[in-house]
């Protein structure tokens, strides 16, 4: 039994023919990315959870941390809200399992790079699998016996491995199968991760209102379904997942040589040799600007927007957002409309994936970079005046494409590896550099959210505090203008030799003869069943997930 597993999970068993439809393949990586891009979707859980722990009265007890002002005080009531039973958590408790989720996803895809490398992608998802899923799992007992620490151990940190795990497993094998079209083929997976809580974060309140009672918020019932349906898409997308014969290309498609375009690779470089290349840190800088200068300020987009227009958001231009607070039934209808713009925000950094990396296809890596730095820092600029000057229209306008820079960053820098790197580590290489996006969940959220404190607290009004805090996201967008500008081909002295190119393919269970150059192949034509039902298993969850996310929007131009 062992050995058959063994030999099922094997990189040579799951190398496919010459003429396997490499369409197939996106909606496999979907299948993963959709389930694990839930991680962006978990605030949802966070103010059911905040009052599961009832009191005497049958009205939620007070929070672990009550009273507790200071940074330290709150450090504090988290350490007590670890093993406590009869407090509730506070969003700052629970706010941790956040951050693990892309600090652990970082650091086990910079960990296990190599070792989906050798191993294939098959193997890589179905430990994502467990990891991701057995997290929840842990994660329902946690909440089951309201012990804090089993939230963090298994959505926090078994589930961050998965997430690591799942996230680059099918990342190489796309730009392998799609060498023609890398952009567009990473492009579509990672826009999967991007829609994940699109689909999930619905779903989510859906099931916690069905399981729901008088003294049960429905919260352990609803990971746990959420785990089995996981497992179910993920084990699909696992198994599905196929690796090209090595020195496979698409039919009627011939390589750019280095000499047509020098910032495309004609050899491979070595992971042990990809951090020692100029290019490697300052695509890590590239990545980590990008993703600091947009992932604080959409993480508060909701507060940002009703801070900033206060009034105007409902029609009473003449009040402000402290005016607003002082009224329930106003602070729910601004609380919609914040609502709608984070709607309309996922949508656009969901679609900016695949529409930016597929348009570097076409541009470049470094130009469509250019793109980013550029158009977001003066779009930063620029929303710092619509807010003065109450234009919501472009305030709001602005920020949806910054959503879909940001999207189309993540989407992006796995083509732009391979174009430096060449594809025989990509996957590993893409795994070290995801630590800039840990950086960048820790960096980004920080300079934010203390900006606005300390702004708030100095006696700034609210419709005021976000302009500096934009002129530093732009002063970001600057440095990684300037990295990107100086990203030129890797020195060949960091290529591997054709004899050590062979003894990696050969650890890699593939065959080295085959000249990468010479290689040709057909493509089924045509819609064949199997992929159909494969395109529609993705893509009818995704219609869910875009059509709830529309529905919310709407209220912002109503």
């Amino acid at each position: 039994m062992l050995g058959f597993i063994t030999k099922f999970l094997s990189k040579e068993n799951i190398t496919a023919s010459p003429s396997y439809n490499r369409w197939l393949i996106p909606p496999a990586a979907l299948c993963v990315h959709l389930c694990i891009g839930m991680a962006y979707g978990f605030s949802v859980f966070w103010k059911p959870l905040g009052k599961v722990v009832l009191g005497l009265n049958g009205k939620p007890a007070a929070a672990c941390a009550a009273g507790a002002k200071t940074f330290a005080d709150k450090l504090g009531g988290t350490a007590q809200a670890l093993f406590a039973t009869d407090c509730n958590w506070t969003q700052f408790d629970l706010g941790w399992m956040y951050t693990l989720f892309f600090v652990v996803l970082g650091c086990s895809a910079a960990l296990w790079g190599g070792w989906l490398e050798s191993s294939g992608p098959r193997k890589a998802g179905l430990v994502a699998t467990l990891c991701w899923c057995g997290g929840l799992l842990i994660s329902a007992y946690g909440v089951y016996a309201h012990q804090l620490w089993l939230m963090w151990l298994g959505s926090g940190l078994i589930g961050g491995i998965g997430l690591g795990l799942g996230y680059i497993s099918p990342v190489s094998t796309l730009i392998k199968w799609f060498p023609d079209r890398r952009g567009m083929a990473t492009g579509m997976a990672i826009m999967g991760f991007g829609g994940g809580a699109m689909i999930g974060s619905p779903l989510a309140i859906m099931l916690m209102k069905h399981f729901s009672t008088a003294t049960e918020q429905g919260i352990w019932q609803t990971f746990v379904t959420l785990a089995i349906v996981y497992t179910i898409f993920m084990l699909i997308g696992s198994l599905s997942y196929r690796v090209p014969p090595s020195g496979w290309i698409p039919a009627n498609w011939t390589p750019p040589f280095k000499a047509v375009n020098s910032m495309i690779a004609s050899h491979h470089v070595h992971l042990k040799n990809a951090h020692k290349t100029p290019q490697f840190w300052l695509l890590w800088l590239v990545l980590c600007m990008n993703v600091s200068a947009s992932i604080g300020i959409i993480g508060a987009a909701a507060p940002m927007l009703q801070e900033t227009f206060g009034g105007a958001l409902i029609s009473q231009p003449h009040i402000s957002f402290a005016d607003i607070k002082k009224d329930e039934a106003l602070t729910a209808t601004a609380a919609a409309v914040g609502a709608g713009f984070v709607g309309l925000i996922s949508l656009f950094n969901i679609f900016g994936r695949i529409a930016w990396a597929s348009s570097s296809d076409k541009l470049g890596r470094k130009k469509t970079y250019f793109i980013f730095f550029v158009l977001g820092a003066i779009l930063y600029v620029a929303v710092s005046n619509f807010a003065g000057s109450k234009s919501l229209a472009l305030f709001v306008a602005s920020f949806c494409i910054i959503a879909s820079m940001y999207g189309g960053g993540f989407a992006t820098i796995p083509a732009y590896l391979a174009d430096m790197f060449g594809t025989q580590f990509v996957g590993a290489i893409h795994g070290r550099l995801l630590t800039a996006w840990s950086t960048a969940g820790i960096l980004g959220p920080v300079v934010v959210n203390y900006m606005h404190d300390v702004r708030l607290e100095s006696g700034v009004a609210f419709a005021d505090v976000y302009a500096p805090i934009f002129y530093v996201l732009a002063g970001m967008l600057i440095v990684g203008f300037f990295a990107n500008f100086l990203v030129k081909p890797v020195a060949y002295q960091y290529y591997m030799t054709k004899a050590e190119l062979a003894v990696e393919k050969k650890i890699a269970h593939e065959n080295p003869s085959t000249d990468l150059l010479k290689a040709t192949t057909s493509t089924k034509k045509g819609l064949q069943p199997l992929a159909v039902f494969a395109w529609l298993l993705v893509l009818i969850p995704i219609s869910y997930g875009v059509w709830s996310t529309i529905q919310k929007a709407a209220i912002l131009f109503s």
